[in-house]
């Protein structure tokens, strides 16, 4: 997965979101004069450590985007889940996690003037768009990996968040839920098949044009003007 580019990757630290009585480990990538923020919101059973979300983050970070992914369960919720996997689908409580962590991000004084996006993988994107829908100012735009769009219920009929969804062409199922998402969102929305790809976008090439076409989308919908000062 070598983009050709040479650059130093951004330093990564370690922050703690709060959410409600939990407190969330999330790495924080801040390029200089970045052009806003994107929060990675992973999928079923994965984490902060997915080597494909690090991938496209690494990949926002060279387009001087700034990244926060985030470990939406505690180590304690995680080790519950890996035998019920009940937490990784509820995505009412995975998505207030999601806006809690969105309103941490716009008080944070490192990234509070940055526009906000979201990176949603499988589950993860239903969470990130009831997020988008509950928090339409503060999200500008939503990018779905491979996900579950018609996970996030009621919700995605009021999503005005510029949202782009990418699915492979080899996931046959994931990609006519897409489609049936699709034409309940409002606002911009757009569509993108990766030819051969499957869900993990695991083929040769498959992932880069992912990151590729996430990149585009954010830095269309967050560059610009930053936040105002309150």
């Amino acid at each position: 997965m070598d983009t050709g580019n040479r650059a130093q990757p951004i330093p990564s630290r370690v922050v703690r979101v709060p959410a409600g009585r939990a407190l969330l480990e999330s790495n924080l990538n801040l390029p200089p004069d970045a052009a806003g923020i994107v929060l990675f919101v992973h999928g079923s059973g994965s984490s902060r450590y997915s080597p494909r979300n690090r991938y496209v983050a690494e990949f926002l970070n060279r387009a001087r985007l700034a990244t926060l992914l985030l470990d939406l369960l505690t180590p304690e919720e995680e080790a519950v889940d890996q035998y019920s996997a009940e937490l990784r689908f509820d995505i009412p409580m995975l998505s207030r996690r999601v806006v809690e962590a969105i309103e941490w991000t716009l008080r944070h004084p490192e990234t509070r003037w940055l526009r906000v996006g979201c990176f949603g993988a499988s589950t993860g994107a239903a969470a990130a768009l009831v997020a988008a829908a509950e928090l339409p100012e503060a999200v500008q735009a939503v990018v779905s990996r491979g996900g579950r769009p018609d996970l996030a219920g009621p919700a995605l009929d009021h999503v005005r968040t510029p949202t782009l969804l990418i699915v492979g062409s080899a996931d046959p199922e994931v990609l006519e839920l897409n489609r049936q998402a699709m034409a309940r969102l409002k606002g911009v929305k757009e569509l993108k098949v990766v030819p051969r790809a499957t869900h993990l976008f695991e083929e040769p090439g498959a992932l880069e044009t992912v990151a590729g076409m996430a990149r585009d989308w954010f830095l269309q919908h967050l560059a610009g003007a930053g936040r105002q000062a309150a």
